[in-house]
């Protein structure tokens, strides 16, 4: 693996971690430091949203707020450089605590993030993003689009 292969890596993981603390902190104007102006992102599977990034820093900005708590964790990146691109598919364990009849409920999470990156003149930023659904423990019925419904 080359220096630029090593560095490349290493800023695609900082996105990786840059978006957690920006969703984390509600910092939605950071998200442009993230993503491709024209990115697109695709959150269908968990909470039936997609959109362009302008569209998605409005959803997160009014749908994130409702809950009490919540924390993405990462790991487990596998990377594919492409010259001026990659492709990437990211494990994402989020804790989330809700109201559910007046009580805190916390509920679990399990997803992979799968990103298309680009090389800009700014650096790497994420071309496209897709929330793929793996699992989710303690959620309240109904409150996530139903597998087949997708």
């Amino acid at each position: 693996m080359t220096l630029l292969e090593l560095s490349d890596r290493q800023e695609i993981q900082d996105l990786l971690v840059d978006y957690c603390y920006a969703v984390d902190h509600q910092q939605w104007d950071y998200l442009d430091k993230v993503f491709a102006p024209d990115a697109f992102i695709d959150y269908s599977e968990l909470v039936g949203f997609r959109g362009n990034l302008a569209e998605t820093k409005v959803f997160l900005a009014n749908a994130l707020p409702q809950l009490v708590a919540y924390q993405h964790s990462i790991s487990t990146s596998q990377i594919r450089l492409v010259g001026d691109s990659a492709h990437g598919r990211t494990i994402c364990t989020n804790a989330v605590v809700i109201m559910v009849e007046g009580r805190r409920q916390t509920m679990f999470l399990g997803l992979w993030y799968r990103d298309t990156f680009v090389r800009t003149s700014a650096g790497w930023r994420i071309q496209s993003r897709y929330e793929e659904r793996g699992y989710e423990h303690n959620a309240p019925p109904g409150l996530l689009p139903e597998i087949g419904a997708l």
